[in-house]
């Protein structure tokens, strides 16, 4: 939720050249095949204007909205974020049917719920199919969740309860810098909850998906670059009809905040870089058309399926719900950054639609 450069931007992947040379045949007299075109190793993204902003609170003044987790459901958008206010950190609720009623849709905060008030912020939302419930992860400090039957009521959402009976002592000092951003991701056999420390390393611990949401252990950083290179806001999704995941983790750079991309054949594996832009860029106030914040900020991806194995599809455009701010309006305190939500949407081939089949 918070801002370089080193030398990662090569290409991944080189064009391959295919010879077709017969038996006796010289190869000054052989027909060679087309070379392959290369692969697509770049992204590029359009831009909605901003979609959801603060509402009025008779409470409080709101001055930003953030943190954005959105799931499609019963024909609906679920967006749960942050709410940035006088009060301090909260959680919301928003739902509508498409991205142009947005703007209409109340938001409804969450601090009436049995969730109760305090501090609250950056959630992930996901159905968790094997007990056939809702799933709200968050900060509370350390990581928080909640459960519902119904996603569609916003006062269903259980009293929280931590994943950590003890805190790992590699989040701990003085090696460690505390942890935030929180996020879930499951395949068939394990759980696995990542997050950052807003000082330059990923971090992942695990249980078992039968154990789930009890038994993480085995914290370990399996990213540590600068400060600001791996910063906070990581996501990470498994791509449908393949053995690839894709992490995502905000950095800052010279014009602001923008995501990096990495992939892996599973969760417990290597991350290597998955763009051939300059740090690995997945999107940046550079490859976004339309772009009207000071880069593009903590988000979550637009997936076809809501559960916990953060499937999304490669062959349809990617969507990616984003929040940004205004460049020209300078604050005195983070809270205040007036944070806005919007969608960015991928424009031609990148790695990831490289990957339909």
């Amino acid at each position: 939720m918070k801002l370089s450069k080193n030398k990662l931007g090569v290409s991944l992947w080189a064009a391959l050249t295919v010879c077709a040379c017969g038996g006796n045949s010289a190869i000054a007299n052989s027909t060679a095949a087309p070379a392959a075109p290369p692969a697509k190793t770049t992204f590029n993204w359009t831009s909605t204007p901003p979609l959801i902003a603060p509402q009025p609170d008779p409470n409080q003044t709101i001055f930003g909205v953030k943190d954005p987790s959105v799931v499609y459901a019963n024909g609906k958008y679920h967006v749960f974020l942050t709410t940035a206010g006088s009060a301090g950190w909260g959680l919301g609720y928003t739902s509508f049917d498409k991205w142009s009623n947005a703007s209409a849709a109340k938001i409804v905060t969450l601090d009436k719920s049995p969730m109760g008030p305090g501090y609250r912020a950056a959630p992930q939302v996901f159905y968790f199919a094997p007990q056939k419930t809702w799933y709200l992860v968050y900060q509370g400090g350390d990581p928080l969740y909640s459960t519902s039957k119904d996603i569609s009521d916003p006062m269903s959402w259980s009293a929280p309860k931590p994943f950590f009976p003890v805190i790992p002592d590699i989040i701990k000092a003085p090696q460690g810098h505390g942890w935030l951003d929180f996020w879930v991701i499951c395949d068939d056999k394990k759980c696995y909850m990542f997050g950052t420390d807003d000082n330059g390393r990923l971090l992942r611990s695990e249980t078992d998906t039968a154990q789930f949401p009890n038994g993480f252990r085995n914290t370990v950083a399996v990213m540590t670059e600068k400060r600001d290179d791996v910063f906070e806001a990581s996501n990470t999704y498994k791509i449908a009809n393949t053995n690839t995941y894709i992490t995502l983790v905000e950095a800052i750079g010279p014009k602001g905040r923008y995501f990096r991309i990495w992939k892996s054949n599973s969760l417990d594996g290597v991350w290597e870089p998955f763009s051939s832009a300059p740090m690995n860029a997945f999107a940046t106030a550079d490859n976004v058309e339309q772009i009207w914040s000071e880069g593009i900020s903590h988000g979550e991806m637009v997936r076809t399926n809501a559960d916990q194995t953060m499937t999304i599809d490669p062959c349809r455009p990617l969507e990616y719900l984003f929040q940004g701010n205004d460049p020209k309006v300078r604050v005195d305190d983070y809270i205040k950054i007036p944070y806005r939500l919007g969608v960015i949407t991928a424009k031609g081939e990148n790695p990831v639609s490289a990957l339909c089949r």
